[in-house]
């Protein structure tokens, strides 16, 4: 199932990415990071939440902001200083690069890595007009990320991880290329209770999976992975749970989705989080 996953997934994004290039409105009927993130009433799939500032955005080029699919505001997480080299995994339109790379200006960089074509063209588009230097946007997989060990100090990615098939590969790959002491800091989805208790339709399900749904990990779950792979301060800081979203939506992202999404509500309550980690000082990789 995980390469079909994948592609099912590239062409979601990519459709997003390609109605923000052809300026036909926000990036997905479920609504972009410049409506959801003053909007705390939004409902979709995706959520931003209401983790970006008018401030920030309003610093973006507007493309960024439609673009943005996440579920949270890593680049607030991480307490990102001047200097520091961050990667964003799974970066899309590259509102977190951004505003990452505007934080760790002077002397830093910050690397957006993404799998879709459309997301990095729209991602070298919004670098181009926000003036940005120090970015730099990278093909390829978060499960085989294209930077050598010990190279960053922190790792941040918007609710991104919980799409991927083989979660420990991309943690372990994130212990790898963060230089002793530095940061996991993510924005994901977990889920609050035991993921055997749902259907095996919506496991199952593609689009509940390309939608931040039965892709999510158990909040358990996420912590023992970081741990086994090395990290330590691990915690997993809930953000907001969205049973009565889910119970309430209107079906715009797809039946499939929809029914998969009432039905976790319904017996395993999923949420956004913050999750952290640190790779211990004096050990690489």
């Amino acid at each position: 199932m995980g390469e079909k996953l994948r592609e099912r997934v590239k062409e979601r994004y990519a459709g997003a990415a390609l109605t923000v290039l052809e300026d036909t409105g926000s990036a997905s009927c479920c609504g972009s990071a410049g409506e959801r993130g003053l909007d705390s009433e939004a409902i979709g799939v995706n959520w931003t939440g209401g983790g970006y500032s008018a401030a920030e955005l309003e610093m973006l080029p507007e493309a960024a902001g439609a673009a943005s699919l996440g579920c949270g505001n890593p680049t607030a997480l991480a307490t990102l200083s001047p200097g520091e080299v961050v990667l964003d995994l799974g970066s899309g339109g590259g509102i977190d690069v951004l505003l990452s790379a505007r934080r760790v200006s002077p002397g830093g960089k910050a690397y957006g890595l993404d799998m879709t074509d459309e997301m990095l063209a729209l991602a070298e588009k919004n670098k181009a007009e926000a003036g940005a230097e120090n970015v730099e946007f990278l093909n390829g997989h978060i499960e085989e990320i294209p930077l050598p060990e010990d190279h960053v100090d922190v790792v941040i990615s918007n609710c991104v991880i919980n799409l991927s098939t083989d979660k420990p590969k991309v943690i372990s790959e994130a212990f790898r290329v963060l230089k002793p002491g530095g940061r996991f800091a993510v924005s994901d989805m977990v889920f609050l209770g035991d993921k055997g208790k749902l259907p095996a339709e919506l496991v199952k399900s593609i689009e509940a999976w390309s939608g931040c749904v039965s892709g999510a990990p158990e909040k358990d779950e996420y912590e023992r992975l970081l741990e086994e792979a090395g990290f330590e301060e691990v915690s997993v800081e809930v953000t907001h749970t969205y049973e009565e979203e889910f119970a309430g939506a209107s079906g715009c992202c797809g039946d499939t989705a929809t029914n998969a999404a009432t039905t976790a509500a319904a017996n395993v309550p999923l949420a956004s989080a913050f999750i952290r980690g640190r790779k211990p000082a004096g050990r690489g990789s």
